[in-house]
């Protein structure tokens, strides 16, 4: 199958998109990008957890909506751009420490519209999130 990306995209151009903003304040890393999905982490340190030591659910979402948001953008045909219209999540463990990884897969890419599961775990493998992104395709204005 070939791979699902209409532009070059690596974890190094992903980082550097991403300078200045909150991904990068927030120590979340692009670790792989495969034919069809991306793998990024976040830490779990003073930056992201919440009063009672967890990491904090809208970080999760925030590493969901990077991960998913990363894969439409790099999957739009020429000349459109990706835009979010709905995410969900679903909080399934808590994590304390160590680092949250995240991966993206299309579920459809579609003219109009894209969604992206994004499934995060932690260091042992264990499920921490599950969530859905659905994107807007839009077509550039000149």
């Amino acid at each position: 199958m070939p791979a699902i990306w209409t532009r070059p995209i690596s974890p190094q151009l992903l980082a550097d998109m991403h300078q200045g903003t909150a991904v990068q304040h927030l120590g979340i890393e692009f670790l792989e990008v495969g034919d069809d999905f991306i793998r990024g982490r976040v830490p779990v340190d003073a930056r992201t957890r919440q009063p009672y030591g967890l990491l904090h659910g809208g970080i999760s979402v925030v590493l969901a909506e990077t991960l998913g948001s990363c894969g439409a953008a790099y999957s739009c045909p020429e000349g459109c751009r990706a835009v979010g219209l709905d995410i969900n999540a679903n909080h399934l463990r808590g994590a304390m420490e160590g680092w949250v990884y995240g991966i993206t897969r299309p579920v459809h890419i579609g003219r109009t519209t894209q969604v992206w599961q994004i499934d995060l775990s932690n260091e042992a493998g264990q499920p921490t999130c599950v969530s859905r992104l659905t994107m807007a395709v839009l077509s550039r204005k000149a």
